[in-house]
């Protein structure tokens, strides 16, 4: 028996995969000459890390926002920690909590990753004209954000 025609979200949701993968790759590709070693998780990590720097998260916090156990993100820490691109530091309201902040180690580090990343997006994007860069801009808007999505 022949299988079912593919509807356009399976075609859809198969070119996002696609699409992410070949950004992945790109991405790995630009970070190669770079002799930085992290993993999309520790950049993640470090992603969050910078954009809580008035308040440095806890761990906890960093395990909510990766939707992860905390003992996931007491490994991402520790290598990040290891590699020198974030420190512990105690809480200046509570000595007992511990706070996960970025060296200037890590904030380099970040800067690259981001620029890595940019030029990936500028090597896949390199087909479109500006005006389909902004539509998809646009749709990826809407699509990431979602409909009344406060994030």
């Amino acid at each position: 028996m022949p299988s079912p025609e593919p509807t356009v979200s399976s075609n859809l949701a198969e070119q996002l995969v696609r699409l992410t993968r070949r950004m992945h790759r790109a991405q790995k590709r630009h970070m190669a000459h770079l002799d930085i070693a992290f993993t999309p998780a520790q950049s993640r990590v470090l992603r969050i890390v910078d954009h809580c720097r008035d308040t440095p998260p806890r761990m906890a916090d960093l395990a909510q926002r990766l939707e992860v156990v905390p003992r996931a993100v007491t490994t991402l820490v520790d290598a990040l920690e290891a590699n020198g691109a974030v420190r512990r530091v105690p809480d200046p309201a509570n000595r007992r909590v511990v706070r996960i902040e970025l060296t200037d180690t890590g904030r380099s580090t970040l800067r690259t990753l981001r620029s890595a990343r940019r030029a990936a997006a500028e090597e896949i994007l390199a087909p479109l004209t500006a005006d389909q860069r902004e539509v998809l801009g646009g749709l990826l808007s809407t699509l990431v954000d979602g409909p009344g999505d406060p994030h």
